[in-house]
């Protein structure tokens, strides 16, 4: 089967090696060419979007940000622009559910299908082939996808409909992201009042309130330089989208307003590149001293 793969950032490029390492010939393509390079001769590289899904029986996208999706299947060398009938889009970016509604026609429109698939995990998990897909899309445009996200995956949930899967995803990025919050503001308190981060990292991974994410991240709240899965920036960019969709939905957000602002602070100051469990530094170097 050959598949196409639009974003070949640190997941696009670990799904690419992934589908390679699987047996799928793979044509790809990044705005940023010199991330081709990493990918040697795994892959077909394509001009443009346009030519990954002409070349593509079931094109993946994985990118940033909504705007940037929007693009690459509308822009003047996007999906769209070219024969795309019969083929099925499978869009595995975290985005809002909105974004998921008004592109679903437009694909259906050109005689193709369009199912999301934003996962949990990073790229150790994409390695393993233990991610979990939340889809959002048509069950039977599911089913045609199943044999490549099975090969991603550890488990696949159909959400609902187009969008479905976004919103899922935002869900659960908004409960990590206030989760590190805490966290960090939990850090900083006992900081101040003499403890160390790790006495009390000690106490809070057992914790009732603990998590698998803490676990995996005590060597980096310690100090230790981080292996990269999530960074502060994206984190900031889907909270912002989650706080976006609960305006236009009427649900009143306080605590994600509140973890927004930090993440945009960090971001201010030049962390937005950093690991998300470098926020607790962050909040304990610059935010408090602001307030002293």
């Amino acid at each position: 089967m050959k598949i196409g793969l639009v974003g070949l950032g640190r997941m696009g490029e670990a799904i690419a090696r992934r589908l390679n390492e699987n047996g799928f010939a793979v044509t790809g393509w990044d705005v940023n060419a010199e991330r081709t390079k990493a990918l040697g001769e795994r892959i077909r590289i394509a001009a443009n979007p346009r030519a990954v899904a002409a070349d593509s029986e079931i094109v993946i996208s994985i990118i940033t940000e909504d705007h940037g999706v929007r693009r690459i299947f509308t822009g003047s060398n996007g999906f769209l622009g070219g024969d795309v009938t019969g083929k099925l889009f499978v869009e595995m970016s975290t985005l809002q559910p909105m974004t998921g509604r008004e592109l679903a026609p437009l694909v259906e429109a050109k005689g193709a299908h369009l199912i999301e698939a934003p996962v949990l995990g990073t790229i150790p998990q994409v390695r393993d082939g233990k991610l979990f897909a939340l889809v959002g899309g048509r069950a039977e445009d599911l089913e045609r996808a199943r044999p490549v996200l099975e090969k991603m995956t550890r488990r696949i949930a159909h959400m609902g409909p187009n969008g479905a899967g976004y919103a899922m995803k935002l869900a659960v990025n908004l409960g990590l992201g206030s989760y590190i919050q805490a966290l960090s503001e939990s850090l900083a308190l006992g900081a101040k009042q003499g403890l160390t981060v790790e006495q009390m990292l000690d106490v809070l991974k057992e914790a009732p309130y603990a998590s698998r994410w803490l676990e995996s991240k005590v060597g980096v709240l310690k100090g230790e330089k981080p292996d990269m899965t999530l960074d502060i920036r994206t984190l900031r960019k889907d909270i912002m989208s989650a706080v976006a969709t609960g305006a236009l939905s009427g649900v009143p957000m306080p605590l994600s307003a509140g973890t927004l602002t930090s993440l945009s602070a960090a971001v201010a100051n030049g962390y937005g590149a950093g690991d998300l469990a470098e926020l607790p530094k962050f909040l304990r170097d610059s935010m408090v001293q602001n307030f002293e």
